[in-house]
């Protein structure tokens, strides 16, 4: 990742800057979950004052990414297992149901949007270059916006970003060649599904996709560790 940046882009106020440039970072995992942010380096970095960052990380405390004590310490928030559990609970729960209405509402403008989306997706490789795991959020993106749910929409947006750091976490293992295949394989079934409005076939595609995901195998690695 490329650490300075231009704090006048399209961003309203530098606070906001602040706060999406830290965010990539940890989302990012630079630093790593359960490092000690320095404060000044970061702004540094960023080329913005402290002030605007320690409004961004009060921001991303409340989102759970970062933890703040007494003396405005800061550090990147451990990944834990019972996390990592509630959020493969939600996806299990929330992406079919996503899939289902997406069958029964997708417009021709929803198709073209998931086949482009997913034309050239492949299963995540072991190490992730940046546009590796984008691209597999505008697909899972592109399936939600097809279900026409707002609230839906937001929440599993919200899902994925929390959920992007464990899967770097699973991806430290080699899944092998036969998971990848399988993954790929259900990614073409849910294209396929959606567009020929079988909700009840994609909700069943979307609820196994989530049970083998790396989000999944990240929750089982962290329980056995605990």
């Amino acid at each position: 990742m490329v650490d300075v940046a231009d704090p006048t882009g399209p961003y309203e106020t530098k606070s906001e800057y602040a706060y999406g440039y830290l965010r990539r970072r940890v989302l990012d995992g630079e630093p790593v979950p359960g490092s000690g942010i320095n404060q000044f380096t970061v702004a540094k970095a960023a080329g913005i004052g402290t002030t605007p960052l320690r409004e961004a990380l009060k921001r991303l405390k409340g989102e759970g990414l970062v933890e703040l004590d007494a003396h405005r310490d800061a550090r990147v928030t451990p990944l834990r297992a019972e996390e990592a559990r509630d959020l493969v609970e939600l996806r299990r729960a929330l992406d079919p149901l996503a899939v289902a209405l997406a069958a029964e509402r997708r417009t021709a403008a929803d198709v073209e949007a998931i086949r482009e989306a997913a034309e050239g997706l492949r299963a995540l490789p072991g190490n992730p270059d940046h546009e590796d795991l984008p691209a597999h959020r505008r697909f899972h993106a592109a399936l939600y916006r097809a279900s026409r749910n707002v609230l839906l929409i937001g929440t599993l947006d919200g899902l994925w970003d929390k959920s992007d750091r464990y899967r770097r976490m699973a991806l430290e293992v080699d899944r092998g060649g036969a998971a990848r295949a399988e993954e790929d394989r259900e990614h073409g079934a849910l294209v396929d599904l959606v567009v020929a409005g079988d909700a009840e076939g994609a909700s069943a595609v979307m609820r196994g996709h989530v049970d083998t995901s790396l989000g999944a195998q990240a929750a089982w690695r962290l329980r056995e560790q605990g």
